[in-house]
């Protein structure tokens, strides 16, 4: 099944990332009695977060994506001879890259 990803959509890892960051601050591993609790620590940590706030800058190259995948490619071909065929082309679509793989 083809996997639609708009090429500007970069920028939503960054912001799962910061998510993330919320997540391990103020929410995983705390106690809330109620949603009121909740708010107050997500708040607490917003607050504290734009007192200093740090951005997120994608650091990762074209080449270094790539070279990872290879990397993959090649330990699941070493698994499992033939078992990974990737396919990717453009859309008619400027905007969109349509990924899809077939395991064997």
């Amino acid at each position: 099944m083809p996997h639609f990803v708009p090429t500007s959509s970069s920028w939503l890892n960054l912001v799962e990332r910061w998510f993330g960051h919320l997540d391990n601050k103020a929410i995983r591993r705390g106690v809330f009695l109620s949603v009121a609790d909740l708010q107050l620590s997500i708040d607490a940590f917003l607050q504290a977060w734009n007192r200093n706030p740090k951005p997120f800058v994608w650091t990762a190259t074209v080449e270094s994506i790539q070279e990872k995948l290879t990397r993959c490619r090649r330990t699941l071909e070493q698994i499992q001879p033939g078992c990974f065929e990737s396919h990717v082309k453009k859309t008619e679509k400027s905007d969109c890259l349509v990924i899809s793989w077939t395991p064997h």
